[in-house]
């Protein structure tokens, strides 16, 4: 295991390397316990592009909310396909199917954190278990909490997080993407330039920022993945942040 300090020093120098360098250092130092996640929006193409070519057998880990577009999941099949990826699908614990059944339809508007803990931040936690390092394709110029973020970040359980694109722009993504010809998401031409979950994503203008049709209006920006929450390890430790208690109808 690094120690911080070593960590903090590779941060540093990461500002100045490309994400395929970044990538091929975390390759030697923590394959076979790596893995990276992805969403499979039109924005996180480069890094599944680049990590598993560099690691072709690197584990991609999805979520698989129950809430996606079709056109999401369809995608997904078509790259997994074309480019023999090792998809790993993750599911909310089975422990909440009684509750999600109950709220299917309104917990992604009446609670979206509870939804989204239970959906994402439960199921990648779980997963990760076993793993040294997670490769995430965050970028600082996405949302105020993100341009707060280091290449390196240790977890309070010793997982390190690695972030090989964080000091990329829009621009940079696009110039990949146009270089390598890189898919698109089914939806982006019509106006979803970052695609979640279908009941928390709307179609944008092509000025907005492109996270601006994430939980609009719900004055949400991040999922709970990249935030404090993750290090939550009990659903009532986060109890403040939700409307509903899912503890006492679970």
């Amino acid at each position: 295991m690094l120690s911080e300090h070593k960590i903090e020093k590779f941060s540093k120098e990461f500002e100045t390397k490309t994400p395929q360098e970044i990538i091929e250092w975390a390759a030697d130092r923590f394959c076979p316990y790596m893995a990276m996640s992805s969403s499979f929006q039109t924005q996180s193409m480069p890094l599944l592009h680049m990590a598993t070519r560099i690691i072709p057998e690197l584990p991609v880990l999805f979520l698989d909310t129950g809430y996606h577009f079709w056109d999401t999941l369809l995608f997904r099949e078509k790259i997994a396909h074309e480019w023999g990826l090792n998809i790993i699908d993750l599911h909310r614990s089975s422990h909440w199917d009684s509750f999600a059944r109950q709220y299917a339809r309104s917990l992604p508007v009446e609670d979206p954190n509870l939804c989204c803990y239970l959906h994402k931040v439960q199921p990648m936690q779980k997963a990760l278990k076993g793993y040294r390092a997670w490769i995430s394709g965050i970028r600082r110029d996405q949302t105020s909490v993100r341009a707060k973020a280091n290449f390196l970040e240790l977890q309070e359980d010793g997982l390190l997080k690695i972030n090989p694109l964080l000091n990329w722009t829009k621009n940079d993504v696009s110039n990949y993407i146009k270089e390598h010809e890189l898919p698109q998401h089914p939806l982006y031409e019509k106006g979803y330039r970052s695609v979640g979950c279908a009941p928390c994503t709307i179609a944008i203008g092509v000025n907005d920022d492109e996270r601006a049709g994430r939980w609009a209006g719900r004055g949400k920006v991040e999922c709970g993945l990249h935030t404090s929450m993750f290090n939550t390890k009990d659903i009532s430790e986060s109890q403040s942040e939700f409307r509903l208690n899912a503890t006492k109808t679970s």
